[in-house]
């Protein structure tokens, strides 16, 4: 599961089109996981839903208004929110509600802002300054941010990718799309990657991805051999899978503001 979301959170983070397309790409996010994993999900369910252990949740909600408790989570508010947000879902008592949902990316002068939605992550934002060559999280309520590095990715590290494009074809959003297929190893274990993509949005090129790398600038984030943009990716892995599929892909004006960082807004690493 770690695996499938820090490759949804790279992905994410370094989605930097070139040329001038300008608007709003919503995707949207389904995961699969094998009868064992999802044993051992519904085991951690009905451990959840147990009353002793709600009752534990509610009590360690109690303690965050502790004064003294409080002041030291307003002094890392990123770390208070997360929890806040943790507790909120697990008192609701559905395990799958810590999955992300899907998420959107506002693109602008080749910046871009991408906006989780669902789970753990939700709510989180990822701003990319094409000008500084950056990647930054915000947190708006706690009104800080950080920059994010690749740095320490180096487990993420992949070896001989294949790349084979298919003879397969599919449309999404009425846009004609090919099917190419990308196998790696990672960390022992066999990943593939599935790729949707289409060449009839002449205004984007995801070509400039292949030389924006991860895990300490050994992988490429998108891969010269394959040609289009990805409309849908399906990420399979022994245990766990996830699909991201482009819902929605609309051209808007869009203020210049929605891509700084707010002057109130104070660094945290």
């Amino acid at each position: 599961m770690k695996k499938t979301l820090l490759f949804l959170l790279l992905f994410v983070s370094f989605v930097a089109p070139p040329q001038n397309w300008e608007g709003v790409i919503t995707w949207k996010i389904t995961s699969e996981m094998d009868a064992a994993t999802k044993a051992k999900m519904d085991a951690a369910q009905k451990q959840m839903n147990d009353p002793a252990n709600q009752a534990q949740m509610k009590e360690m909600k109690e303690k965050m208004n502790d004064p003294q408790f409080k002041a030291m989570m307003e002094s890392n508010p990123q770390m208070k929110a997360q929890m806040e947000q943790m507790l909120k879902m697990m008192e609701g008592g559905n395990i799958n509600s810590l999955m992300p949902t899907g998420f959107r990316v506002k693109i602008k002068d080749q910046n871009t802002l991408s906006i989780m939605d669902g789970g753990m992550m939700g709510g989180m934002e990822i701003l990319y300054r094409k000008d500084k060559g950056t990647t930054y999280r915000l947190d708006r309520e706690a009104k800080t941010y950080s920059v994010l590095s690749t740095a320490g990715l180096d487990t993420m590290k992949m070896s001989d990718v294949k790349i084979t494009k298919t003879g397969e074809t599919a449309k999404i959003l009425n846009y004609p799309c090919t099917k190419y297929v990308a196998e790696s190893t990672i960390q022992g274990q066999s990943v593939q990657q599935i790729f949707w993509t289409t060449t009839a949005i002449k205004d984007l090129d995801m070509k400039s991805l292949a030389h924006q790398k991860m895990g300490n600038g050994q992988q490429a984030m998108f891969y010269e051999k394959i040609d289009g943009v990805p409309l849908k990716i399906e990420i399979k892995q022994q245990q766990l899978g996830m699909i991201m599929e482009v819902t929605e892909l609309k051209k808007q004006s869009l203020s210049a503001g929605e891509f700084v960082i707010p002057k109130d807004f104070k660094e945290t690493k």
